[in-house]
């Protein structure tokens, strides 16, 4: 794509010999007009010299610029030949035929103007192949520019060997002094060939710029806009004249000796080198989506207004006699008059929607925002869906949401120094980034207000679908807290139904049986040694009874606070174990039971692990509570863990429980170093317990 270069500098000859080149250029051409005075040429004859004059100046300020782009130096040498062509040919013609005699070497000049034409023509040719950037289009090109420059130069040797009066100067040619006779039906068809071949290459470049714009953005699609805009008219100017030319009493094809046309022809031609020069050098000197714009509905209006009239003018003539002309286009200019503001006013509504899109009608553009994003519940897609609506409202380059959690949506490649609008609610939640209509450099006041307030109203839906999100999310956790609850409720059922069906139903129910032998047999050593056996099932039933109350919650915690159960523990722990520094306040805050539960099991389980596994010497328990939160800490100075080494249930227990509190559980171990279990809980409050176990008694 093409962007625009950075000043550079350029040999000071290369500028100096462009205007050198332009000079001539026009001095050239100023001295063919004199003499196409003097020949007494009309209008007609000349106004071609004013493409002339606009290759010499469009050349030259391209090629001072940019030398390394071969439009300029195209243009210049196009600019060089016609005007030496056309004053070589006046001043031959003037010499030889209008008052021969009266100039010296008139023969001899009148040679050059069999040829000069051809590397004019060539040149102007070849200009769309390396617009806009100096770069040929395709290096699929190459063969095709080699061919016509073959041709051309084939056609410069024959041209300049051609014998006869030479046609190429109006209104009057002179004899070829070098002129082979017989050589001019060769001549003749060199010269079209090569004529036919730069026409073609002209259209099929032209026509290939064209079709790359449509998937250009930025610079290269408004310099082929600039291009677009005055071939459009030139096209326009050719199918007018030949109009005129096919309805006027004359058989030549295009309007015989009719100044207005003629002039029209030369201006618009004039017209696409004139685009080409602010193209490459300044795209960005009128705004060409307004001008094109403005002249879609001149020209619209023109040709509906013109139409109406003699449309009108034609209906009513046919029912009237020739006397009644006057009253006749008296109405046809009324009606005509009459359909021009409102069809004024519709065309330019339309062309300014295909333009700047809908910034005239703001109220369309936040209707259809907010019909969108009724319709619109998850936060990205609220960035996407009010991006676009901004972006396909104002026809924009480029446009992008980003909010204050991260998320972010855009369209459109963004400008090196974007517009940044604040998006807000009651809060701030991110910006509107923007960029201006490709080719232009800043967004309009009439736009800016119409998207500060776009902005407000996307903050608003922003900030209701992020509270939308977070009450979705919290419903969710509290979704997923409760069927863990119920998952661990069901699991704790399971266990104790297991437990007691396996363990203590077969326990009670031997009990009984034995207890039914014994009254059966009566007193006697059977009976004792039954009665023995009913003792044992006992105490093993209470011993099954204690296991599964001290499952679901430490005896110790029922006698005691958490540091006192701890202390319980360590006091109570094997004599070969390691060396336990327990570092505890005095007294801790209330806790709510399912804390105290939590951090016991994870404190015991740590001390286990330092025990069995990691063999340790010494252990460091800490406990502190701060703001609400419950911190255990457990670090031994044993063996370690392997960083591969899978975690066993023990740790996956410890995890769990602290995140069934809403807290969390580290295990942080090196090899050779020891570990570190880091446990925070939420130490909760006594109110949110049942009744204190303790306190029964």
């Amino acid at each position: 794509m093409t962007t625009d270069r950075t000043p550079r500098t350029h040999p000071t000859w290369t500028r100096q010999a462009a205007w050198q080149l332009c000079g001539a250029t026009l001095q050239l051409t100023a001295t063919a007009v004199v003499l196409a005075a003097l020949n007494r040429a009309s209008i007609s004859d000349v106004i071609h010299l004013l493409m002339v004059v606009a290759c010499g100046i469009v050349g030259a300020t391209i090629a001072a610029h940019r030398p390394e782009n071969p439009v300029g130096w195209l243009a210049l040498t196009g600019g060089l030949c016609f005007s030496l062509q056309e004053a070589c040919g006046q001043y031959a013609a003037h010499g030889l035929v209008v008052d021969p005699g009266s100039l010296p070497f008139a023969a001899a000049l009148a040679w050059p103007q069999n040829w000069l034409w051809v590397p004019g023509n060539l040149a102007v040719a070849l200009i769309p192949v390396f617009f806009p950037d100096g770069r040929v289009l395709s290096p699929r090109w190459r063969p095709a520019i080699a061919v016509v420059v073959a041709l051309g130069a084939v056609a410069m040797v024959t041209g300049a060997l051609r014998p006869g009066a030479n046609e190429q100067v109006s209104p009057v040619g002179a004899v070829n002094p070098l002129g082979v006779p017989g050589w001019q039906p060769i001549a003749d068809v060199t010269a079209g060939v090569a004529t036919l071949t730069s026409g073609l290459i002209f259209l099929a470049a032209g026509g290939t710029v064209v079709w790359q714009a449509r998937r250009a953005h930025g610079v290269r699609r408004q310099q082929v806009k600039w291009l677009g805009y005055a071939v459009a008219i030139a096209v326009g100017v050719v199918a007018a004249r030949l109009v005129a030319g096919l309805t006027d009493d004359h058989p030549a094809l295009w309007p015989y000796g009719n100044v207005f046309w003629d002039v029209a022809g030369g201006v618009s031609g004039t017209l696409i080198l004139v685009a080409v020069g602010i193209a490459i050098r300044q795209h960005r000197l009128f705004d060409i989506d307004l001008l094109i714009s403005r002249s879609a509905v001149f020209v619209t209006l023109s040709v509906a207004v013109g139409g109406a009239y003699v449309l009108v003018v034609g209906l009513l003539g046919a029912g009237f006699d020739t006397s009644a002309s006057l009253p006749v286009s008296f109405v046809g200019a009324a009606v005509a008059t009459l359909i021009f503001a409102p069809l004024r006013h519709w065309l330019q509504r339309r062309i300014n929607l295909l333009v700047y899109g809908e910034r005239d009608d703001p109220y369309a553009v936040l209707a259809r925002l907010g019909q969108r994003l009724e319709q619109t519940q998850d936060a990205g897609a609220v960035l996407a869906t009010s991006t676009a609506t901004v972006r396909e409202a104002l026809q924009l380059s480029y446009v992008e949401i980003q909010t204050v959690d991260g998320r972010s949506y855009r369209l459109g490649v963004p400008p090196p120094d974007p517009v940044r609008l604040p998006l807000a609610g009651n809060e701030p939640v991110g910006h509107l980034l923007l960029g201006p209509r490709a080719g232009e450099t800043a967004l309009g006041a009439w736009e800016l207000r119409l998207l500060r307030d776009l902005a407000r109203h996307i903050g608003v839906a922003v900030q209701a679908v992020r509270a939308l999100d977070r009450a979705q999310s919290l419903a969710a956790d509290l979704q997923r807290s409760r069927e863990h609850l119920v998952v661990a409720r069901e699991e704790e059922r399971r266990r104790l139904r297991r437990d007691l069906h396996d363990g203590l139903g077969p326990t009670l129910a031997g009990l009984t049986m034995r207890a039914e032998a014994a009254q059966e047999i009566g007193p006697g050593e059977q009976a004792q040694r039954l009665l023995e056996e009913i003792v044992v099932d006992a105490q093993t039933a209470v011993a099954d009874v204690r296991r599964l109350v001290n499952g679901l919650r430490p005896p110790a915690l029922d006698t005691m606070d958490l540091v006192g159960a701890l202390r319980s523990h360590i006091a109570a722990g094997p004599g070969d174990g390691p060396r336990v520094v327990f570092d505890a306040p005095a007294a801790l805050p209330a806790l709510s039971a399912a804390a105290e539960v939590a951090a016991y099991r994870i404190a015991v389980e740590a001390l286990n692990n330092a025990r069995r596994h990691a063999h340790a010497d010494k252990v460091e328990l800490r406990l502190r509570v701060t703001d609400g939160t419950l911190q255990l800490d457990v670090h031994d100075d044993g063996r370690g863990r392997r960083p591969d080494q899978p975690d066993g249930v023990g740790m996956h227990s410890m995890r769990e429980r602290a995140e069934e509190l809403g807290g969390s559980c580290v295990v942080a171990s090196t090899p050779g170093a020891g570990t570190r279990v880091t446990a925070t809980l939420l130490a909760g409050t006594k109110e949110t317990d049942g009744p204190d176990p303790r306190a029964a008694g």
